[in-house]
């Protein structure tokens, strides 16, 4: 299977970080304002992008400022069923972050447009966690 990989480097707390991923807070400041947010395994989070994209992920794993994972269930056919992972690790002063959106069936044109937007939503996140400002999706709003 065909996975996208990012490594990124965070003047920030494995907190805040955490906080990023498993908040409406969070999330509205780097992914996108429209948001549904669970809080524990087995819950399942909205992420839409108003009316031309919209993905549930189920919560599959977390672990307290270490690791969130999700699966989509639904999304684009090429997302269904693939794997996102949030690995977070304690450095010095900061933190780092190793994601992971994993279990594509293969290597296509949508897949490579998928990493370069979550090269973009990975510097968000970066920019939310160091700044306090991300670039969300903010659509028609």
């Amino acid at each position: 299977m065909n996975a996208i990989k990012h490594y990124l480097i965070i003047r920030s707390s494995p907190e805040k970080v955490y906080k990023s991923l498993t908040t409406k807070t969070g999330v509205v400041n780097w992914w996108t304002v429209q948001t549904e947010i669970g809080s524990k395994v087995g819950d399942v989070n909205v992420f839409n992008f108003d009316e031309q994209y919209h993905n549930k992920m189920e919560i599959v794993d977390l672990q307290h400022n270490k690791k969130v994972e999700w699966k989509c269930l639904e999304g684009d056919k090429e997302w269904i069923g693939t794997k996102f992972v949030f690995d977070i690790e304690k450095q010095d002063d900061y933190s780092i972050l190793r994601f992971t959106h994993a279990d594509w069936r293969e290597e296509t044109d949508f897949f490579a447009s998928c990493n370069y937007h979550w090269g973009y939503y990975m510097r968000s996140i970066k920019l939310y966690c160091e700044t306090g400002e991300g670039t969300p999706f903010k659509g028609n709003q």
